[in-house]
């Protein structure tokens, strides 16, 4: 079997086939979004992913087609007029490109490429909303906690939207310093790809709230307020992805019974063996350098012009590491580390890397 390390979509968690199948011959994929079986596979997700993530039982968790959504429906129900974005890589300079072609007043501070903002100032920006994307899928730089408290501190009224689609379940976030977090399901969930899932606190809510209240346009049919209100009732505005609802909260309970303590452990264990064995190597090396950046989901190799031998290579052996992103296209490459890829298989890919020269 070959095992599917790009990014997103990546590796289905090993349970899922068993679950699609069950969701099939039960009928799961044609049951309405207004049913109670329907509410009782959305409470069961909702539920489970604050247990398995510490999320606040006062944040309240919708449903989207993706996370990719969320960067649109965060800017319209949570900016008046102006919002900061914390660029480190393609993605992130993507939410701050949407912001602006909604209008906005967006502004961005830009860390140098494959490195963290360490270098660069925290100041009191002076916008609604400040985006920070936790885990950089492109580069592969993660922020730290200690570095969102330190936005934070500096701008208390602002609002702190957090990105951490391709690192989630793996980040034990401080919630307390943030107001949303959102993350899609075909990375560190192991899922087929078409769910979003956006975290929010009563501060977004009520932000939503007061733009709706003074005519300003905060969307449709995925705006919060219309978001709350099914999602008191265990459901959604629209038809969702039933069938995605329904894995994700089987795939949850499934991390649960592992313990996210388990899943955080290996996933270090494994980015470990990988960093080190790119230290030592000829032809490969990290792309971030500075170890505190170095994201424990998505590690970048720079590999010059050895980049198509190494993957070919690899891909004989049975591992399909991810192209590097954007200019980076042919000379790294990316490796997804996320619970649907064990221990054995990366050891299994760390020796074969070792041997290659």
């Amino acid at each position: 079997m070959n095992i599917n390390l790009t990014p997103g979509p990546s590796q289905l968690f090993y349970t899922v086939p068993d679950h699609a199948r069950h969701a099939f011959k039960e009928g799961i994929t044609s049951i309405s979004h207004r049913s109670k079986t329907f509410e009782s596979y959305f409470q069961k997700a909702t539920e489970g992913l604050k247990e398995l993530l510490g999320i606040p039982t006062d944040y309240f968790i919708f449903f989207t087609g993706s996370a990719t959504e969320v960067w649109e429906k965060s800017i319209q129900n949570l900016v008046e007029n102006s919002s900061m974005h914390l660029v480190n890589g393609a993605f992130s300079n993507r939410y701050f490109e949407i912001a602006k072609q909604l209008g906005k007043h967006a502004q961005k501070m830009d860390a140098p490429l494959g490195q963290n903002f360490s270098s660069i100032p925290i100041t009191n920006y002076g916008t609604e909303l400040i985006a920070i994307t936790q885990n950089e899928t492109s580069t592969g730089v993660s922020l730290t906690n200690d570095f969102i408290r330190e936005v934070r501190e500096k701008n208390s009224e602002a609002l702190i939207v957090v990105d951490a689609v391709s690192s989630m379940p793996y980040p034990a976030l401080d919630y307390s310093q943030i107001d949303s977090v959102f993350f899609s399901v075909q990375k560190g969930f192991g899922m087929p790809a078409g769910l979003g899932v956006w975290a929010v606190n009563p501060r977004c809510i009520e932000k939503a709230e007061s733009l709706l209240a003074r005519g300003i346009s905060i969307g449709s049919y995925h705006n919060l307020p219309t978001l709350l209100l099914n999602a008191l009732k265990n459901q959604t505005t629209e038809t969702p992805n039933v069938l995605g609802i329904y894995l994700l909260s089987c795939v949850v309970e499934d991390f649960l019974r592992i313990g996210i303590k388990k899943i955080r452990q290996e996933t270090d264990y494994k980015a470990a063996i990988l960093y080190q064995a790119l230290r030592a190597h000829p032809l490969m090396s990290a792309f971030v350098k500075d170890e505190s950046a170095q994201s424990k989901t998505v590690i970048v190799a720079d590999c010059g012009e050895h980049s198509i031998r190494i993957s070919n290579y690899l891909s004989e052996h049975g591992f399909n590491p991810g192209e590097g992103y954007g200019e980076k296209k042919k000379s790294q490459l990316r490796f997804a580390n996320f619970p649907a890829h064990s221990k054995e298989q990366y050891e299994r890919m760390v020796d074969l890397i070792e041997n290659l020269r």
